[in-house]
């Protein structure tokens, strides 16, 4: 009966075998997945950080420098292209450069890229 018992034993963990390798293997491949999908988030999230930030830079220097050249005109036509400016330069101070969480970060950089197209296309 003991003999019976033991084989039963040994044919339940052969068996069951596949079982515990499939769960152990999942386990490990689950494991070493997040690891590599947490290195290729970042890495991804550091390359569109790094062309959002350029964006906005190219941004704020086009503004700057008509800002610039705009300082010595004080007819009112360049006035208002001045204030204008000077929107686009408080909307770019104003993004949340350190906050990648911000809910609306796509929403003010579409309101920024589209201020820049309507001032591109008036200053040029």
């Amino acid at each position: 009966m003991e003999a019976a018992a033991a084989g039963r034993d040994m044919f339940e963990e052969i068996v069951m075998a596949e079982e515990r390798f499939h769960g152990e293997g999942y386990q490990e491949g689950y494991a070493d997945g997040s690891h590599v999908g947490v290195v290729e988030g970042r890495r991804y999230g550091s390359l569109l950080g790094a062309k959002i930030g350029s964006e906005i830079g190219f941004y704020l220097g086009f503004a700057l420098t008509w800002q610039c050249l705009f300082q010595k005109c004080t007819d009112e036509k360049n006035n208002k292209k001045r204030r204008a400016l000077d929107y686009l330069i408080r909307m770019i101070q104003k993004f949340p450069y350190e906050d990648p969480t911000y809910d609306k970060l796509q929403e003010d950089l579409e309101k920024i890229r589209g201020k820049f197209k309507q001032h591109k296309d008036i200053l040029w």
